[in-house]
């Protein structure tokens, strides 16, 4: 299935861009302390590493914010600021340097005050991301609607969408988040057709990463395949590194990026003749860093394995204490289980880039 993206507008964010003309970048955003530069630093530099493309460091005061001047001199990354009811904040990390800020301008302060973080911000050609939250709605809303509905949640969003765009300002990305899959999902559909402005997309606070892989697959996966989502967060309780090897899965299990090799495996049962798990492990753990689009399947028996290693590009279909090799839909030989590992990783070795 080719996916679609719906048309946005394109923001740009440091030397990444953010609209439907480009690729998804994947965020994260740190669990340091920002005041604390050498930890700070060093975690954004293990996030870049590990693919992330653009990252959020929370600006929790005016040292905070400070500081982030010398944390954009010694990394590469763009660094999105987030702030929350100190426009004070939100201009001193504009002057750090920062590639965008984000803030939900309903609790940023007056409308004097969000239009000079607006303007500052335009001056120095940085986009703002309105990220709405439904743990911080506005009482009128909760009062109107009972509770932090997608209706809800999209009207604070396009009320202060609409408040920036009447300051004359438009480099805006859109986030709506929510802890519920069901209403996360819904929130987006709704506000991809009110707004052309890309969309930060991503669900809130989904707990552990076993659970909350899980409810961000399944709440990304369908979002991404009706062609909405300009830009993705996975927001797990865990190490940042693993929101974003998450957020690399599902982007390349769509088909929308390419992050390495792709690797096919069938679930064990009873005809197993090979230790696959091992197998399998072991063959994922010595491709870990190589960045070849290639598709790679290790099935375990003789039933479904041949057939569907034929899809693959290289690939192993298991016997008892043996496999054979295939390349192209072509068998090349047997092999002995003990040796299936190094000869499937030389025969990628010298798979075309």
């Amino acid at each position: 299935m080719q996916i679609t993206r719906k048309k946005t507008s394109v923001v740009r964010v440091g030397n990444v861009y953010i609209g439907s003309g480009f690729p998804i970048p994947i965020q994260s955003m740190t669990n340091t302390p920002t005041e604390d530069i050498k930890k700070t630093v060093r975690q954004i530099k293990s996030l870049e590493k590990e693919g992330c493309e653009i990252v959020r460091v929370a600006v929790r005061n005016m040292d905070s914010a400070v500081k982030l001047t010398d944390i954009k001199k010694r990394t590469n990354i763009p660094i999105v600021a987030d702030i929350h009811f100190n426009h004070r904040i939100a201009l001193r990390a504009i002057e750090s340097g920062v590639d965008k800020i984000r803030i939900n301008p309903g609790n940023i302060g007056g409308r004097a005050r969000i239009k000079e973080v607006a303007d500052r911000a335009k001056e120095r050609g940085i986009p703002i991301r309105v990220g709405i939250n439904s743990g911080s709605l506005e009482d009128e809303l909760l009062e109107k609607y009972g509770f932090p509905s997608p209706e809800a949640l999209v009207e604070s969003a396009m009320r202060n969408v609409k408040l920036l765009e009447d300051m004359d300002f438009e480099d805006i990305v859109v986030s709506i988040k929510s802890s519920s899959v069901n209403n996360t999902i819904e929130s987006y559909r709704l506000i991809s057709e009110k707004t052309r402005h890309p969309l930060h997309i991503g669900l809130t606070e989904a707990g552990l990463p076993g659970s909350g892989t899980v409810k961000s697959a399944v709440t990304l996966g369908l979002l991404l395949a009706e062609g909405i989502g300009d830009t993705v967060r996975v927001s797990l309780t865990s190490s940042p590194l693993e929101e974003v090897r998450v957020a690399k899965r599902i982007l390349q299990a769509l088909g929308l990026r390419t992050f390495g090799p792709e690797i096919i495996s069938c679930p064990t049962c009873g005809r197993l003749q090979i230790d696959l798990i091992s197998l399998t492990k072991e063959v994922e753990r010595r491709l870990s860093g190589i960045n070849k689009n290639i598709s790679i399947s290790i099935l375990g028996c003789a039933v479904n394995g041949p057939g569907e290693a034929r899809e693959a590009d290289i690939g192993i279909a298991g016997g008892k204490g043996e496999g054979f090799l295939i390349k192209k839909g072509k068998f090349v030989r047997k092999v002995k289980e003990e040796n299936l590992v190094d000869v499937l990783l030389e025969e990628i070795d010298d798979f075309p880039a």
